[in-house]
């Protein structure tokens, strides 16, 4: 059969019917909460869950359960800082605070993202080893040039596309799920009833849990991620437009309390999996996520153990441009630079400065005699501690007037960040004394 003229144009048709498709589905819609959740379980955070798993069995799973509603409603109170103000969270304690805070709170931040994503980087090198035999050094720079390159070159309204279907990849851990034998009567005792002892050894875990869960990098991340989409939809601030509030703010309370709670269903079901398999198994000791993949091998399989390892990477994918992205808006915040991943190098160039340091960072301690797997934990401790006065800050602004307008939290969302502000502080002060 001859071809016809028409061909060319149907082929075409279809391409841009495929895409149309692609941009219609619900997820290339939902906010900056899904991206955020996700990130929170990141190859660091994945390692400190399969702890708690390998260490306590059963007993750390309601840290999960407790910490959802917390976690949503400081998430919630960071993205409506961020859509309400037009600014970010640093600029916005800038304005609220003296200096000497918000300066103090970014070093401790730059500190602990650097250390993130070196422990990142690292499982990511580790387990791409695992899976093809390619040397990790090797494979740890790929993956570290190449979230740079994404970073520095795309912009965000396309590079926030691909983070978007990353997301899926937690679905890993669901799927571990269906090749173990889960005792799931004992799995709800456990849950609302654990058998949990408070020594110093326990509360470093539960410190280390909460450090992960509810991090301080996520609160900057979300803030400025809401003012990213405002500006790509050539939005106002809401203080400034308020006839978008009502439609705005039910989307940031869908997408915010949505998102985490995929974030705290996917760490219960790593906790909950490691549980199972490695605590069962006797395996009680974890220090990097890489190796709860290579533990669950001989426990629970080649393909339990495959699904790991993939969720691993697509979650690394996106964590570690989170928290090299988060340090960058607080820093630029903070010193008054042009910000945004919109914008191109040469426009920010202090941003973008951020971020290559950062990982590049990241990158040199993978050689060095600094632990980054040791660091980790600890560093999930630090973020712990340091949340408390943050969350504070965070708190104060959305109660002022002077910087939400007629858009202050609701009473039960301040009343749930008091809550973790005194949880969290407890669970640090049981840790020191």
């Amino acid at each position: 059969m001859q071809p016809t003229l028409e061909q060319p144009e149907n082929l075409k048709s279809r391409r841009t019917g495929f895409w149309s498709r692609v941009k219609a589905h619900p997820l290339a819609k939902v906010g900056p909460g899904l991206i955020t959740g996700v990130a929170d379980d990141d190859p660091s955070g994945i390692a400190t869950y399969s702890q708690a798993g390998a260490q306590f069995g059963l007993h750390t799973l309601w840290t999960m359960a407790l910490t959802f509603p917390l976690m949503s409603a400081v998430q919630y109170m960071c993205a409506l800082i961020g859509r309400v103000t037009g600014k970010g969270l640093a600029a916005n304690i800038r304005k609220a605070f003296p200096p000497v805070v918000v300066r103090g709170v970014v070093v401790l931040l730059l500190i602990a993202n650097t250390l993130n994503i070196a422990a990142d980087v690292a499982a990511m090198g580790e387990v791409a080893e695992l899976v093809t035999g390619l040397n990790r050094h090797m494979m740890t720079a790929a993956f570290v040039f190449a979230t740079l390159g994404m970073q520095l070159f795309i912009p965000y309204h396309r590079y926030v596309r691909f983070l978007k279907w990353l997301t899926l990849s937690l679905l890993a851990y669901v799927a571990v799920l269906f090749t173990v034998k889960i005792p799931w009567s004992e799995v709800a005792l456990r849950t609302v009833w654990p058998q949990f002892k408070f020594d110093r050894a326990g509360a470093s875990v539960v410190v280390a849990l909460f450090g992960t869960t509810i991090s301080p990098y996520l609160f900057f991340w979300q803030a400025s991620e809401e003012v990213e989409d405002m500006h790509g939809h050539r939005a106002a601030p809401l203080v400034r437009n308020t006839k978008k509030a009502p439609k705005e703010l039910r989307r940031i309370r869908w997408d915010t309390w949505s998102g985490m709670f995929f974030s705290n269903v996917t760490a219960y079901f790593i906790i909950l999996a490691t549980a199972v398999t490695l605590h069962n198994a006797g395996v009680t000791t974890i220090d990097t996520a890489a190796k709860a993949a290579s533990a669950l091998k001989p426990v629970a399989g080649n393909f339990a153990y495959l699904l790991f390892a993939v969720g691993i990477l697509g979650v690394g994918l996106i964590g570690v441009p989170v928290l090299a992205g988060s340090a960058a808006y607080a820093m630029a915040e903070t010193m008054g630079w042009k910000e945004g991943l919109e914008r191109t190098t040469s426009d920010a160039r202090g941003f973008y400065s951020v971020i290559a340091v950062s990982v590049l960072a990241a990158l040199v301690i993978q050689y060095s005699p600094i632990s980054p797997m040791k660091a980790l934990f600890w560093s999930a401790i630090i973020n712990g501690v340091i949340a408390v006065p943050l969350l504070v800050v965070v708190v104060l602004l959305v109660s002022k007037n002077s910087i939400m307008g007629e858009f202050t939290a609701s009473r039960t969302i301040i009343v749930l960040g008091w809550i973790t502000v005194a949880i969290m502080g407890a669970a640090a002060l049981s840790l020191l004394f």
